[in-house]
């Protein structure tokens, strides 16, 4: 997560890792995990900031988690561990969790200028309406650092498969 790069609206885009953690530790860890790595960033590098703790927590730890999680455990259903099957649900799994969580943010980014203004009408946090945040945010994730989290998932999974299958049963 620590790699992020700016894009369009004012915020970054980056691979969370969310499902990954999920599908190896299943979703209830990988909601403490991801909070834990979100915090600790926050803190110590100032990345997403403190005030952002929460929604960043919630996007990514919870949102991302559990979306990340159940598509893999449907698409998974029922193959064998060291099956390819998996790898292909887990690399879909996470393009679509990491998506989903951007769609959450550019949605909460975009409600901010209708919810708080300033006496002379002026938005004061995230100054871009709906109709920028969602796109800036979702098009990114779309077309960059989905399949970013999509190949680095499958991999780490295909490595488990060959190294240590039992932590995918």
């Amino acid at each position: 997560m620590m790699f992020n790069i700016p894009i369009i609206g004012g915020t970054t885009g980056h691979a969370t890792g969310a499902t990954l953690i999920a599908v190896l530790l299943g979703p209830w860890a990988a909601i403490i995990a991801v909070s834990v790595a979100l915090i600790i960033q926050a803190l110590l590098s100032g990345d997403g900031g403190i005030t952002a703790i929460g929604a960043n927590c919630f996007n990514m730890g919870v949102v991302g988690v559990f979306v990340g999680y159940n598509i893999y455990r449907v698409l998974s259903a029922k193959a064998a561990t060291t099956s390819t099957r998996r790898i292909y649900a887990a690399a879909i799994a996470a393009y679509t969790s990491l998506n989903i969580s951007a769609l959450f943010v550019g949605f909460e980014l975009g409600l901010q200028p209708m919810l708080e203004r300033s006496p002379t009408g002026q938005p004061l946090y995230a100054p871009f309406p709906m109709h920028i945040a969602v796109p800036a945010m979702v098009l990114e994730h779309l077309l960059l650092f989905g399949f970013v989290e999509a190949a680095v998932t499958a991999l780490v999974i295909k490595y488990f498969q060959k190294n240590s299958p039992d932590m995918l049963g």
